[in-house]
């Protein structure tokens, strides 16, 4: 359940974003554009609808709407994962945004959270979707995971948009999230050794914010 889309428009940005001279607000126009068209791919056959019957200036018509009454949550991975938010919330702007912050240790490669505005419960049928620019090791993506589904979250009804993701990841995700969906622009087939993806597009939360 791993997605890379054709977009012409998604592979455009992954190219800008990848080039080590693009100035970081140029590099955070990409991450937005990426959280757009990735966002797009990703709701795609996933938000639920409804059936209505709405009045046009000449006539009733039948319309297709989606169901108000599907709670809709944007969970942005800190730091890195707020660059990709702004594109999501153009196309989900009345999604509820809930902030995880997740730090890796540069030794362990462990990730540990040290911010989590999560509630204390997901509603039945929450539709969740998480932004996270680089699935590299999964370790941070299987500890945010582990904080959702122990508030009632159904791996089934979360979706992630990522830039980069490389197959440790996608292998650790899949084999205990089997119903998890992944959409990226890229696959990556290498890691560093210290756990960083290769090409990939180096420090996304460094370059989005200039630091």
């Amino acid at each position: 359940r791993v997605y890379v889309p054709p977009h012409p428009l998604i592979k455009h940005w992954l190219g800008v974003a990848r080039d080590a001279a693009t100035p970081s607000p140029l590099f955070k126009s990409a991450m937005t554009e990426l959280g757009r068209w990735l966002t797009y791919e990703a709701i795609r056959d996933w938000l639920p609808t409804e059936e209505l019957m709405v009045q046009t200036p000449l006539a009733p018509c039948p319309a297709t709407m989606v169901n108000p009454e599907t709670p809709l949550v944007v969970v942005p991975i800190l730091r890195a994962g707020l660059a990709l938010l702004e594109g999501a919330q153009t196309l989900l702007p009345l999604a509820s945004i809930y902030h995880l912050g997740m730090v890796r240790d540069e030794g362990t490669l462990e990730a540990k959270c040290y911010l989590n505005k999560l509630p204390q419960q997901f509603d039945p049928g929450t539709h969740i979707l998480i932004t996270e620019p680089m699935l590299a090791t999964g370790g941070t993506m299987m500890s945010a995971i582990a904080e959702l589904t122990q508030r009632g979250a159904d791996p089934g009804f979360i979706r992630i948009i990522s830039v980069v993701a490389a197959p440790p990841a996608l292998q650790k995700l899949g084999a205990n999230y089997p119903t998890l969906t992944i959409y990226t622009a890229t696959i990556d087939e290498e890691l560093s050794q210290q756990g960083f993806i290769v090409p990939g597009l180096g420090d996304a939360g460094d370059r989005a914010f200039g630091t």
